[in-house]
């Protein structure tokens, strides 16, 4: 469990699989890409490290066109694990951006999501998963997986406390910056 508060310079964002097939499946999945949007906005403002990850991309599609916009340098890693940590070459990019704290988007949360979670904090990594930026097709899957996730000793959080967490102050340029996207949640 993690009982400091994130530090921009020690975050890495971690977007699991928000592909054009499954994307619009997903329960509530506006809600999920507004706060996606905004924690990429907030990470590229404050320097925060992104990776993103596609499972099985020939089946599911490729990251949806509102995150590769966001992201235009994206280099998606490919993956058949549903646990990215599984996967070959994520733990090398992972550890590459020298970030230990580790925040968790995307979709399913009852799989991808949890295992990748479940996996980086049996490997000592601070895992802090977004309540509110995760989903799964179904409600009941999303809520028994934040539970489990949260039972097991993870960091739950949401988008907007995140953000606030980089910023750590009002009255700055990179707070006014922001402030419009905030409102808009």
């Amino acid at each position: 469990m993690m009982n400091e508060l994130l530090d921009r310079n020690r975050s890495a964002l971690v977007i699991i699989d928000i592909q054009e097939k499954l994307f619009p499946t997903v329960h509530d999945h506006e809600r999920l890409l507004a706060r996606v949007d905004l924690l990429i906005f907030a990470a590229g403002l404050m320097g925060v490290p992104v990776l993103v990850t596609e499972q099985y991309p020939k089946g599911l599609g490729h990251t949806i066109p509102e995150i590769r916009q966001s992201l235009p340098e994206m280099d998606p890693l490919t993956k058949t694990d549903f646990s990215c940590v599984a996967a070959p070459g994520f733990s090398q990019r992972l550890s590459s951006l020298g970030r230990d704290q580790i925040v968790l988007t995307g979709i399913e949360a009852h799989i991808c999501v949890a295992q990748t979670a479940l996996d980086l904090a049996s490997a000592g990594r601070k895992v802090i998963v977004v309540a509110d930026a995760v989903s799964s097709r179904r409600p009941l899957d999303l809520q028994t997986s934040l539970r489990r996730m949260e039972q097991s000793g993870l960091t739950l959080s949401t988008a907007e406390a995140i953000v606030f967490e980089w910023l750590r102050r009002a009255g700055t340029e990179e707070f006014k910056t922001i402030q419009p996207k905030l409102k808009q949640l």
